[in-house]
């Protein structure tokens, strides 16, 4: 239910929560206790609220003024659509996360299939920054490696208010879906394939890097496959634009962050490699990396002190050499040794990937058993 203004001065700001003590498990060594830093508290008493359609018709022109988005038939382009709850049918749920839905929708006008991605309006100014940056850097990224944006709208629905934003529609899934469904034809993906999602998701960042922007969250399921084979990086919704080339904010997924960003240190392009080594590996044994098999399950803290302190997951040993150093290469803990998206692309691994023909249409169509 979309807030009053009657209750919002009302409200009460939770204390962030607090970080128990971690434990040792028995076996593991002791473990020094991480420096993690607390989410700031953000007031939000005083900020408007949407309170009449008049006022929500102003917020959408005021998100139209600021991102240049067209609001009518006229000032569109023939790739540009008029997207309005009425134009949208939703098909079914594709997935949730923790800030927004994301559906499979069809826009009747022309029945173009996207994935809708909705998420609450809440009254304060860091979720109206994090919104429009999401939106003014998907508007932008033109890229093959980059999911594509069609635009975005307010949509209102029984729980309030929401963004919609509409993007190319993945029939293959996130990479995460594939290898569970790997998983349970009892197969594994190939080097030739990782190469290619290395190569994807190089390229992706290298892109995002020209735009001064660290993605800051790549894992499997934020690497999408499309029915034609093509591997594409999502899911904006914590990335930041780079200052001086050094971030210093704490967001993201925690099990996927490097290093130096579990500890609050600053942190550049070469977080995202990071990620990247653990997605691959991720994907080729069909289960997250840390810690490894053998090892007691650790709470979320334990884990976090594991990542930092302990040796780092290396590929199998069934995977070429070329494919081996590179994981390891993009695992180094030191962020100063860790090379960049655009060093990597000179990889061996990445080199041969690139000159390599792989026909990933036929292999996705392979994994999910449909034809397109």
């Amino acid at each position: 239910m979309a807030l009053s203004r009657s209750n919002a001065t009302n409200r009460t700001i939770r204390p962030a929560p607090r970080l128990y003590a971690p434990t040792t498990p028995r076996g593991l060594p002791h473990l020094p206790r991480l420096n993690i830093p607390q989410m700031p508290q953000i007031e939000t008493r005083n900020l408007p609220l949407i309170s009449s359609d008049h006022a929500a018709r102003q917020q959408s022109r005021e998100l139209h003024q600021e991102l240049e988005l067209p609001e009518s038939p006229e000032h569109l382009d023939e790739d540009e659509y008029v997207l309005k709850d009425e134009n949208i049918l939703v098909m079914r749920k594709l997935g949730e996360g923790s800030v927004g839905t994301v559906h499979k929708v069809e826009y009747l006008p022309t029945r173009k299939i996207m994935a809708r991605k909705t998420m609450a309006v809440y009254p304060d100014e860091a979720n109206h920054k994090q919104i429009v940056r999401e939106l003014r850097l998907l508007k932008q990224c033109q890229s093959p490696y980059i999911v594509k944006f069609f635009g975005a709208y307010f949509s209102d629905d029984n729980d309030g208010q929401s963004i919609a934003i509409c993007m190319e529609y993945c029939e293959g899934g996130s990479l995460e879906a594939v290898y569970k469904r790997a998983a349970q034809l009892n197969a594994q993906i190939g080097e030739g394939v990782l190469g290619k999602v290395a190569l994807a998701v190089l390229n992706g960042l290298v892109h995002l890097h020209s735009y001064r922007v660290i993605h800051r969250d790549v894992k499997p399921s934020n690497i999408l496959v499309t029915g034609r084979g093509e591997i594409k990086l999502c899911d904006f919704g914590v990335s930041g634009e780079l200052v001086d080339s050094i971030a210093q904010t704490f967001v993201g997924t925690s099990y996927y962050m490097a290093p130096e960003r579990i500890q609050g240190d600053r942190y550049a392009v070469q977080s995202d490699v990071w990620s990247l080594g653990l997605t691959l590996i991720e994907a080729s044994q069909n289960q997250f990396p840390f810690p490894p098999p053998g090892h007691p399950q650790l709470s979320v803290i334990e884990l976090l002190e594991y990542i930092i302190h302990m040796p780092v997951p290396e590929m199998d040993t069934r995977f070429s050499d070329e494919c081996r150093d590179f994981v390891r290469v993009c695992l180094i803990k030191d962020p100063k040794e860790r090379p960049t998206p655009q060093q990597l692309l000179r990889h061996a691994f990445v080199v041969r990937a690139a000159a390599k023909k792989l026909d990933l249409k036929s292999w996705i169509e392979r994994v999910w058993g449909f034809k397109k």
